[in-house]
């Protein structure tokens, strides 16, 4: 196993399963009560250049749960007023694990290059891997074969499930690509022309032979049969310039009831949060018996203590 978590396209299935496992395991575990602290008197960094809800206290929740500190720090202009190996080096002496949720991709490769414990990315303008992976361990909770593929997971997988992604392709979708090198679904994606997931990565998942990639223009031919219709905002963190231009372009792109109604008949709707209502989707949509939203965003912690455990407890 690797020290970092930088790309689900690093895990092995095996890997991603026992993620799925361990998550499922600890989630029962803050149920029912029961202590799982597994990582006691260790220390998380957290290294925030953008500020973040779900990822800041599903992460310093997580970290309490497992018996363990987080500590927040607030770095608007990280590696300018400090080297990134220098604050690898220096926090590396003071904590066990870094979190880190950034700009650019390039500076969580460096800061785990540099970095002497485990390095997990919370998010970078490339790739959002805790996101999906919480996502799919959702699929994977609600679906009834769920016993079944705990017991057999080498054999289970989801070679009937369709994704369907309506938006912008960004970290979230790049990360819903790597996915599919490492499980056997089929990930749609729709999309104004010039706006697709990064063109290598498809070409990696489409070359693994595990899952699908495939790329459409029309909402309704990619919602068509989905079990799960996806979106995110249209406009990222740190393209708040393009966000009226942005507007214009994706018109046509919103999840809404008719568009559900193209999907299968019980297509569950998901979306990484936070929302802009009556953009990318619609209230209807959000508050509808179809929506489990919030139990994605729940499972933000569970999956997330599972990577900690694996990655700060014992190797």
């Amino acid at each position: 196993m690797q020290k970092d978590f930088l790309d689900i396209a690093d895990l092995t299935p095996d890997e991603v399963w026992s993620l799925f496992e361990s998550a499922k395991d600890l989630k029962a575990k803050q149920k029912r009560g029961e202590a799982h602290e597994h990582l006691k008197g260790k220390t998380l960094g957290m290294i925030f250049a953008k500020p973040s809800t779900r990822t800041r206290v599903s992460f310093e929740v997580g970290m309490f749960q497992l018996g363990g500190h987080a500590l927040y720090f607030h770095e608007a202009n990280f590696g300018k007023r400090e080297t990134i190996p220098d604050v690898a080096r220096v926090l590396s002496r003071y904590v066990d694990g870094l979190m880190a949720r950034l700009f650019g991709h390039e500076d969580i490769v460096e800061l785990a290059k540099y970095a002497s414990v485990p390095v997990i990315n919370g998010l970078t303008d490339l790739l959002h891997p805790c996101q999906i992976l919480g996502d799919m361990f959702t699929i994977w909770e609600s679906r009834p074969s769920l016993e079944m593929l705990l017991k057999e997971r080498r054999e289970g997988n989801f070679n009937d499930l369709i994704v369907t992604y309506i938006g912008d392709g960004n970290n979230v979708a790049n990360s819903w690509v790597t996915m599919a090198m490492k499980i056997p679904f089929t990930f749609r994606i729709a999309c104004p022309e010039g706006y697709e997931p990064d063109k290598k990565m498809v070409e990696q998942a489409n070359q693994s032979k595990v899952g699908r990639v495939e790329i459409y223009r029309e909402p309704a031919q990619a919602a068509k049969d989905a079990h799960v219709l996806y979106t995110d905002v249209w406009a990222s963190m740190g393209q708040e310039a393009e966000a009226e231009m942005r507007r214009q372009i994706f018109k046509g792109y919103c999840i809404d009831g008719a568009l559900m109604k193209a999907a299968a008949p019980d297509a569950k709707f998901m979306h990484c949060l936070p929302a802009h209502r009556g953009e990318e989707t619609t209230d209807e949509v959000m508050e509808s018996p179809q929506s489990i939203i919030f139990d994605q965003a729940e499972n933000r912690l569970h999956i997330q203590k599972a990577i900690m455990v694996k990655r700060m407890g014992k190797r």
